[in-house]
């Protein structure tokens, strides 16, 4: 998959804040661009990972009085790519263009770093509601580089109808389904999927973790974020935002933020709660989509064929193309989960 430019405009989120200390360099790969991520006294820095010299790999340097410092020639690059020194040359290399690193835009944020491969992007990456929520307790999770295509795993968290069998017992059961209402809603900029029952899911998570359970919904914010909120009759249970941002044509880096109420239990033990209960899920999810990419690189491409529980349609890869879609919303679908 080539990215479209709604992907290559947007702002995405390459690391988590705590990984990118004073004095350090990291690479990430973003759209099929390998970028060097670093920190200095005056904030992050992120530079095409590309010594314009020798091409040599920039985040193989070291970040030194100020700058990150190639370690073939030793060529020293501010945060905005200027050369701020050519090693054992005595000539004045001040304005020099030609001699600049490419510097990328990067802003930290709520605990992560987003970086945008151009001036297209808007000021500040779009983030959902309850994002930065102080009323909240909230904790990342992430699990390095997936196998996979970025859109693939959107789909995957969008779609209900997998989770009884791939994540029987931990999510739902395929033996012991409940029926619920499905109710999708077409944003212009976004899509959403509520689903209305009586009682809460039958797998573990929901046994554990929920006392009581009437609506959960999952909406995507183009082009790599879905916010999933589980609600019970008095207020939110859980909301999770989920980033996948794309590496490569075959992988992607996902990251995920937990939230939830404060008071209901101290944020260290739902954590460590939440990280025990969805780790078999996580794994389970990520065998899948790799075995998917597998079957669909084995076989040259996708060959998808919709189903009845495919209510999403072709929507969700409109939007991931820029496509807005018309405000609507469907008429309820009666399934069980």
């Amino acid at each position: 998959m080539s990215f479209p430019e709604s992907v290559r405009n947007a702002w995405h989120m390459v690391a988590l804040a705590k990984d990118i200390r004073p004095g350090t360099v990291r690479k990430v790969e973003l759209c099929n661009t390998p970028v060097a991520l670093f920190r200095n006294a005056d904030g992050l820095g992120a530079l095409v990972d590309r010594c314009p010299h020798r091409n040599y790999p920039l985040s193989e340097g070291r970040v030194t009085r100020g700058g990150l410092e190639c370690p073939y020639h030793g060529w020293r690059f501010g945060r905005d790519g200027t050369c701020l020194e050519v090693p054992g040359c005595a000539v004045e290399i001040a304005g020099e263009r030609r001699l600049e690193a490419k510097s990328l835009r990067v802003l930290e944020r709520h605990g992560g770093i987003f970086v945008a491969l151009n001036d297209v992007a808007p000021p500040e990456p779009d983030l959902p509601p309850d994002f930065g929520n102080p009323d909240l307790d909230h904790f990342w999770w992430q699990q390095g580089t997936w196998e996979g295509r970025a859109f693939d795993a959107i789909e995957n968290v969008m779609d209900p109808f997998h989770t009884n069998h791939l994540h029987h017992g931990f999510i739902r059961r395929r033996d012991r389904r409940l029926p619920v209402n499905l109710i999708v809603t077409s944003h212009g900029d976004g899509i959403e999927m509520a689903i209305e029952q009586t009682q809460p899911d039958l797998g573990l998570m929901s046994r554990f973790l929920e006392k009581d359970r009437q609506r959960s919904i999952s909406r995507y914010y183009p082009p790599t974020m879905v916010q999933a909120r589980w609600e019970g009759a008095q207020r939110l249970t859980l909301c999770v935002n989920a980033v996948f941002t794309p590496a490569t044509d075959n992988s992607f880096t996902p990251f995920a933020r937990f939230s939830t109420p404060k008071g209901f239990a101290p944020a260290w033990l739902k954590q460590a709660a939440i990280r025990l209960f969805l780790a078999p899920v996580v794994a389970q999810d990520r065998r899948a989509l790799a075995l998917q990419h597998g079957v669909m690189t084995r076989f040259g491409n996708p060959h998808f064929v919709e189903g009845p529980g495919d209510i999403l349609g072709n929507r969700l890869h409109k939007l991931w193309n820029g496509q807005p879609l018309t405000p609507s919303v469907d008429d309820p679908v009666e399934a069980t989960l």
